[in-house]
């Protein structure tokens, strides 16, 4: 946003969640929704739907207790419960959280053992308090809950006279008897951090890998907003050498071994309008998902037993510029049968990275930017089940036309992000093939008018579609449509009684595959929620 509007946007800072969600509430009434916004309003909800559990026996334990009005991590001890067995159907986290008075939107983490198991951000609160709550199905971190853990958790926070919120938040896990639906992984590590860098050693039996990475810009800086960033000669306030197009990456032991377009996270301090996600987040917001890397085409490579260099990093980030976290999971799948499975990386090729920033002056000046990248890795390994290749292929895709005024009064944004993937395993009875398309969109603005009045009008998206066929017959598909928009005014740099605030914000999140259809919207207006419906 312009420098008045990104320096309001600046001052707070988020993390992540995965699916903080509410149960229906009947609409209000229009004479129960107030002209403006009060001091109080319904409690952050989302559209999302909660995690499924099982009918089986559960036995549930409390991860963290604390209360955070500083940079003080708490820090505990976890012990796997009794009464359940160590191998469980589902495991599901479970954090509550309340905060009142005056706070910025905050970043956090969980680490169990070192594994990072949750990425949250908090809500705004109101100044008579608010609660929320938020859960995830963490079952594949299921063999670092089978033993004794160190717990850490971070929620960042300031509290001082006029930012009076302190964040009280615990944090459970349920645990549901039973197997799994799909195998979990055997094991759950992190990188090693060495004078040369980060390090991974994995099991010599490794079958097959994934990374997961919760990339985040973040931290109060330009990089929260990366999207809006520009390229010199254009007069604006927030610059990046080569414009606003981010890419993560990982490598192994220097050679790329994948590519991802990160989420466009806004936070709910974001585009200078707290008023539109007092009660409804943008999606993500309270649930970063991390970007998952298929590195099975460098198992065979990794297998030798020795540490090897993996590093991750993020493409187009001015040099120096802080703001970006991007800790690292690796999940890994273990041939139960060898004590070795050796193998190759057969093929590592890609496009060179296209990327073109092109200022327009004017009245109104334009950045229209297009980027691009495509890298396909192969590799095979000799199971205890045969010879077994695996292909990624990866093509990102980006366009974006930012326009603002002098001053930065009007600051608009419409951006796009695509992100295919497909993994086709071979050699182990039918040829499998999964196909994944991800799609962000962005498409908003906010003025200020010569009465500070300040208005911002914007509509998110978050899209996926995956489909897996094996032998040419789908035996899998999935779709995911999660739609935000919003519109949402009040006077700048005035008293609280004075904004005269106003706001209307919706969602619908949908989702269809063959275990059925879920259809919800929720629609707010000045803080009150008038509408939970079910479309299924």
């Amino acid at each position: 946003m312009g420098r008045k509007l990104v320096m309001s946007m600046l001052a707070g800072a988020t993390l992540l969640v995965s699916a903080l969600f509410g149960t229906a509430t009947p609409s209000a009434r229009a004479a129960d929704v107030p002209a403006e916004f009060g001091t109080d309003w319904h409690d952050p909800v989302t559209a999302a739907p909660p995690v499924h559990r099982p009918h089986t026996r559960s036995c549930r334990v409390t991860l963290a207790d604390a209360r955070f009005r500083d940079f003080t991590p708490y820090r505990g001890t976890y012990a796997p419960p009794e009464g359940c067995g160590d191998r469980w159907s589902k495991v599901v986290l479970r954090l509550d959280g309340k905060v009142k008075g005056r706070q910025y939107d905050r970043l956090g983490y969980l680490r169990v053992g070192g594994v990072e198991v949750l990425r949250t951000s908090t809500p705004e609160p109101s100044p008579d308090g608010i609660e929320w709550h938020a859960e995830k199905d963490v079952t594949r971190y299921s063999e670092t809950l089978r033993a004794a853990r160190d717990v850490e958790m971070l929620i960042g926070n300031v509290v001082d006279d006029t930012y009076t919120g302190v964040i009280d938040v615990r944090v459970t896990l349920t645990f549901y008897a039973g197997r799994p639906a799909t195998p979990v992984p055997d094991r759950v590590l992190t990188l090693d951090e060495t004078s040369a860098g980060t390090t991974l050693t994995t099991p010599r039996n490794s079958e097959r890998i994934v990374a997961e990475v919760y990339a985040t810009g973040s931290g109060g800086g330009c990089e929260e907003f990366w999207y809006l960033t520009v390229a010199d000669p254009a007069p604006y306030s927030c610059k990046a050498g080569h414009g606003p197009n981010r890419e993560v990456r990982i490598s192994v032991d220097g050679r790329l071994a994948g590519i991802a377009a990160p989420f466009p996270h806004v936070w709910t301090g974001g585009w200078s309008n707290p008023f539109l996600w007092y009660v409804l987040p943008a999606p993500r917001a309270f649930d970063v998902r991390p970007v998952e890397y298929d590195l099975t085409p460098f198992a065979g490579l990794l297998n030798d037993g020795r540490p090897h260099r993996v590093e991750v990093s993020v493409a187009g980030v001015p040099t120096g510029q802080p703001g970006w976290s991007t800790p690292v999971n690796v999940l890994v799948w273990r041939d139960p049968h060898r004590a070795h499975v050796p193998g190759a990386l057969t093929a590592d090729t890609g496009t060179d990275p296209a990327n073109s920033s092109v200022y327009t002056p004017g009245r109104e000046h334009r950045v229209e930017t297009g980027a691009g990248h495509r890298l396909t890795v192969s590799g095979y390994l000799d199971t205890s089940h045969g010879r077994v290749t695996t292909t990624v292929t990866r093509a990102l895709a980006h366009t974006s036309v930012h326009r603002w005024t002098d001053g930065e009064t009007t600051d608009a944004l419409d951006a796009s992000w695509s992100d295919d993937e497909w993994v086709r395993t071979t050699g182990h009875g039918p040829a499998r093939t999964t196909r994944t398309h991800r799609t962000y969109v962005m498409n908003g603005a906010v003025t200020l008018g010569p009465d500070d009045r300040l208005r911002t009008v914007l509509a998110l998206g978050d899209r996926a579609s995956a489909v897996t066929r094996e032998g040419g017959r789908r035996i899998a598909w999935s779709r995911l449509d999660d739609t935000y928009a919003g519109d949402a005014a009040y006077t700048l740099d005035v008293p609280r009684d004075q904004r005269h605030a106003v706001g209307t914000s919706t969602e619908r999140y949908r989702l269809l595959g063959p275990a059925g259809c879920y259809d919800r919207s929720l629609t707010t207006v000045q803080g009150v929620l008038t509408e939970d419906r079910d479309r299924c």
